[in-house]
């Protein structure tokens, strides 16, 4: 652009210079180290729960800068958070193979309240559903199932994963079944009552891979590792349609008909038998779809998505 065109251009409006300002948002709490997870009140807007290296557990309230308190939860990195459904007073983190419990109505005196053992590796993530079971994943790739009222063990899902369990969420509508990926590239979904599967995609084997573009991206030396998981509370797209959000480590993003899969087989079809994977172009929530094709949109770089492994998502 020559100056006479540089000067015969029109200021920027307030509003995109405003916006050419903003600079981002930066929450400090914690005392040293990296942040590892944080969680979003959907009881308080605004306010952020965040866990760290520093074994703290920060309350930010985003109407203001400074943090607003700190529990000091472990002396060992927190490795995953989560508050109570339907009473957001409680938080939930763990830390090695332990999970705390804490009443955030307490502030920087907060203690735990309990302590939960039961783990024999590592914990990579929590979750605890509204009927009062807590699910804890590990580097063992076992789950345990705790049920926090009568403050015991409900089950132990062995060797749920044959690696690393690296995520496990409860499905909301389906008050006994849980979900869990992990780094053998399944996903899978559990009745915790007893302890049994009820599906499993193998996105690491040789027929999804197949059907998959990610690989030509560059993402040949990134296996479909499952990094995270996200099940929605309601239904999505204006329909019954229940799904879930599937994080892979060859850059690629899964959005799975939890329903369909669920499903009796017998009420699937001919096709009910096999992991194929479907189109790309999406099949849930037009209302038209054939109901014996399995339901599901796998997202990835040909879509403008991510070109290295997608590490977390969120509802």
């Amino acid at each position: 652009m020559s100056e006479t065109e540089s000067a015969a251009a029109p200021p920027p409006s307030p509003t995109t210079a405003a916006a050419m300002e903003r600079k981002p948002r930066r929450l400090r709490g914690h005392k040293k180290g990296a942040v590892t997870c944080c969680v979003a009140s959907s009881a308080r807007p605004g306010v952020v729960a965040s866990a760290g290296e520093d074994g703290c557990i920060c309350w930010f309230d985003l109407r203001t800068q400074d943090v607003l308190f700190t529990i000091e939860a472990a002396n060992k990195a927190i490795s995953s958070i989560c508050f109570k459904p339907g009473n957001e007073d409680f938080v939930y983190a763990s830390a090695g193979n332990e999970i705390f419990s804490f009443d955030v109505r307490m502030g920087p005196q907060s203690k735990p309240l309990q302590t939960y053992n039961y783990n024999r590796d590592e914990i990579n993530q929590i979750a605890v559903s509204s009927k009062g079971f807590l699910a804890a994943a590990d580097d063992s790739g076992d789950v345990k199932i705790v049920n926090t009222i009568q403050k015991c063990l409900h089950k132990r899902l062995r060797e749920a994963h044959t690696s690393i369990c690296s995520s496990v969420q409860f499905i909301p509508w389906r008050p006994w079944t849980a979900i869990t990926g992990g780094l053998d590239s399944k996903l899978s979904a559990w009745d915790f009552s007893r302890g049994r599967t009820l599906f499993s995609i193998d996105y690491g084997s040789p027929e999804l891979q197949n059907g998959s573009s990610s690989g030509s991206a560059g993402q040949c030396f990134n296996p479909a590792f499952v990094h995270s998981i996200a099940v929605p509370e309601e239904g999505i797209l204006g329909g019954p349609y229940k799904v879930c959000a599937v994080a892979r480590g060859d850059g690629a993003v899964d959005v799975v008909d939890l329903e369909y899969e669920l499903a009796p087989a017998k009420s699937k079809g001919p096709r009910a038998a096999t992991s194929t994977m479907s189109s790309k172009r999406t099949e849930l929530g037009d209302g038209s779809s054939n109901q014996s094709q399995v339901k599901r949109i796998h997202l990835d770089y040909t879509m403008g998505g991510h070109t290295a492994a997608v590490s977390c998502v969120i509802r």
